[in-house]
C-alpha cells in the first residue's frame, strides 16, 4: 500500500513529528512491501537535519530517518520551507530530497492514504 505522511512540526517541542514518523516506520512492520513517503514541510523540515545530538534515552528523528529510508521509504522537503529557515541540501541527511508543492500534489494524489501531523 502507498501512503503518504505530511509532517509540519518542528523536529522537537512536541511529539507531532515524533509520531508521525512512528507511524510511518510502523507501516513496514505491518507491510514488507509498503510505499512510504513522508513530506515535510514548514518547521518539520528541520527534521531532516544531518548531525542530531540528543541526550540519551530521547528520541532521535535522524535516526528514525535513517530507518524510514534504509526500509525503502522516500524523504521530501518542501524546498520554500527550507529556504524560509535558511537549511541548505549540504546539512541535510543523506538521502532527503528538497522537493515542491507540485510534488506533493503528485504524490498525494497516487497514493491511497494520506497523513497529516
Amino acid at each position: 500500500m502507498k501512503s503518504l505522511f505530511i509532517l509540519n512540526d518542528p523536529p522537537y517541542g512536541t511529539e507531532r513529528t515524533y509520531n508521525g514518523m512512528r507511524m510511518a516506520t510502523n507501516q513496514y512492520k505491518k507491510d514488507e512491501t509498503a510505499e512510504v513517503t513522508v513530506f515535510l514541510m514548514a518547521d518539520a523540515v528541520l527534521t531532516a537535519k544531518a548531525g542530531q545530538n540528543t541526550p540519551n534515552g530521547y528520541y532521535n528523528l535522524e535516526r528514525m530517518l535513517k530507518v524510514l529510508l534504509k526500509k525503502g521509504g522516500r524523504v521530501l522537503l518542501c524546498g520554500s520551507c527550507m529556504d524560509a529557515r535558511g537549511l541548505k541540501e549540504e546539512e541535510l541527511l543523506e538521502g532527503c530530497e528538497r522537493s515542491t508543492l507540485d510534488a506533493l500534489t503528485e504524490a498525494s494524489m497516487e497514493t491511497k492514504k494520506v497523513f497529516v501531523f
